[in-house]
């Protein structure tokens, strides 16, 4: 390799922001390389990390009031610079001897910040003298600390800005992370590059060197086995083993009734060869078909995260059935990504509610004997397709929305059958075709459809149908995090309820969720 990746390092402490994630994907984009930790990280790891430079998050807490979140001393003497944002700031102002206060004109959403003196952390940044940004506090710093001038403020607080130059310590009330701040992405590209004086080495090329050499390293000779789905996660997965160690990989492709209309075959074609396929992988791929395995566990199931467990224990039983047939093998390799890694921690520190459990993270069986291979295991899910392509994976494969590691089991709403599946699978299927013949699939997030588990009145000819209803579901979202519902076009909606109640004769009803996250999850089940 030619390049350390992890050299330069920016620590992200979290104190429980529901955008702590945005942050390091923010800096992450600027090409530097980060780590999102809890906030009570002790001294010695804060050291231990050596970091070019810290970020501490926003929060929902009040520094105003005892016992809440504090940053580690460490933080303020480890000789770097340091950004403290909305929560962030406050700690700082009251950690370094300024004021915090409840104020009653709270500030959630747009406001106009004035700025007052550019300083470093300001330079090159924002030409006018204001800009539009992103507010959520209902605290702000009330008396600067001392050693620290003001750099800008707002209608509603006085100090939304400041800065001890000499200690390089700066904070912003508002949140440059979200796309709502104008200048946000630059001024976090300013604070990493330029401040913190990190190259840039973070670069989907550097990233697959890096993958290659410590996949190399860690298995040597060995054999790995991967369990192929077919999604995004597990194909870059293979892509980067097929680079590194080529035929000691063994993909198993197990289809459990759940999959995507065509997707069984569409795997194939990618993976294994089929078609004449250019892009074919240094890669043994078998394919399992489990069918009547998966769906004959589920009878009588109906509880989302009961059904999600016996999924996950019956492709564990086939994969493991699978996986003994294959000799020499030391190494399971999995595609996990960072997401997974962050929210499952969080959730084992109690600072997290397990909304839904995580198929990647904490469900391997605690007997099982292969050590684990996770390449992706730093990346998010925009860096994971940045580096499919550069492994030169299809676009149709890099670019496919995300689907479920349960796949239809969790939506199909209540019991799973058969033949609600092929139902579901039909319906699904013209829900993307015709937002792909719109050219609208690529602008959404993420586009399915869900069988719900009620029966309504229909009428198809002179003939009254009495069927399931099918809900559609599509999101606009950049990190998957928050999302709002997409308003496509009431010509498409149209043609696709149209398309499904015709041509399915299970369906008499098709209709159209409008739920963002939050309130809602972005899945139903």
């Amino acid at each position: 390799m030619s390049a350390d990746i992890h050299s330069e390092r920016i620590l992200i402490l979290d104190f429980g922001a529901q955008y702590t994630q945005l942050i390091a994907r923010r800096v992450r984009e600027a090409g530097v390389y980060c780590e999102i930790r809890a906030f009570d990280l002790g001294d010695d790891d804060v050291r231990a990390f050596a970091p070019s430079g810290i970020i501490l998050s926003g929060g929902p807490e009040s520094v105003t009031q005892a016992h809440t979140p504090r940053a580690p001393n460490a933080v303020f003497t480890a000789n770097v610079p340091v950004l403290g944002i909305c929560y962030g700031m406050q700690a700082m102002a009251v950690q370094l001897g300024g004021a915090v206060s409840h104020v009653h004109e709270q500030e959630f959403g747009h406001a106009l910040v004035n700025l007052l003196a550019h300083g470093a952390l300001f330079t090159d940044v924002i030409d006018g003298e204001s800009f539009d940004a992103w507010m959520s506090h209902g605290d702000q710093v009330t008396a600067l600390p001392p050693g620290f001038h003001l750099l800008a403020s707002t209608a509603s607080a006085p100090i939304a800005a400041m800065a001890h130059e000499t200690r390089q310590l700066y904070a912003v009330q508002f949140h440059p992370e979200v796309t709502h701040t104008a200048c946000g992405a630059t001024l976090l590209k300013h604070f990493v590059r330029d401040i913190c004086r990190c190259q840039g080495l973070w670069t989907p090329a550097h990233i697959v060197a890096d993958a290659v050499a410590r996949i190399r390293a860690q298995v040597g000779k060995d054999n790995v086995v991967l369990g192929l789905s077919g999604g995004v996660d597990s194909s870059v997965v293979a892509a980067l083993l097929a680079h590194a160690i080529g035929e000691q990989v063994t993909a198993i492709f197990v289809d459990n009734g759940l999959l995507r209309l065509g997707e069984s075959d569409e795997v194939m074609k990618v993976f294994a060869g089929e078609a004449g396929n250019a892009n074919t992988l240094p890669l043994r791929l078998q394919r399992v078909d489990a069918q009547d395995e998966f769906l004959d566990a589920l009878a009588g199931v109906s509880d989302p995260e009961a059904k999600r467990k016996v999924i996950g224990s019956t492709f564990i039983d086939v994969f493991d059935r699978e996986a003994n047939k294959i000799p020499g093998v030391r190494w399971l390799a999995q595609g996990t990504i960072y997401p997974d890694v962050v929210e499952s921690a969080a959730t084992r520190q109690g600072k997290a509610h397990v909304i839904k459990s995580h198929h990647n993270v904490g469900g391997l069986p605690a007997n099982m004997k292969l050590g684990l291979v996770e390449p992706l295991r730093e990346l998010f899910k925009d860096e994971v397709r940045a580096v499919g392509l550069e492994l030169g994976l299809p676009e149709s494969v890099v670019y496919r929305h995300p689907f479920p590691g349960p796949g239809l089991g969790v939506r199909i709403l209540g019991e799973v059958k058969r033949e609600y599946a092929d139902v579901l699978r039909r319906a699904d299927a013209i829900f993307i075709e015709e937002l792909r013949a719109a050219d609208l699939y690529l602008a959404v997030g993420q586009a399915f459809a869900v069988y719900l588990p009620v029966r309504s009145v229909g009428v198809v000819g002179d003939a009254r149908r009495y069927e399931h209803v099918i809900a559609l579901r599509c999101v606009e979202t950049t990190d998957f995090m928050t999302a709002d519902w997409s308003q496509l076009p009431y010509e498409l909606l149209g043609r696709v309820a149209r398309r499904i109640v015709n041509e399915i004769a299970g369906v008499s009803r098709v209709v159209y969720d409008i739920t963002s996250k939050p309130p809602g999850t972005i899945e139903w089940e």
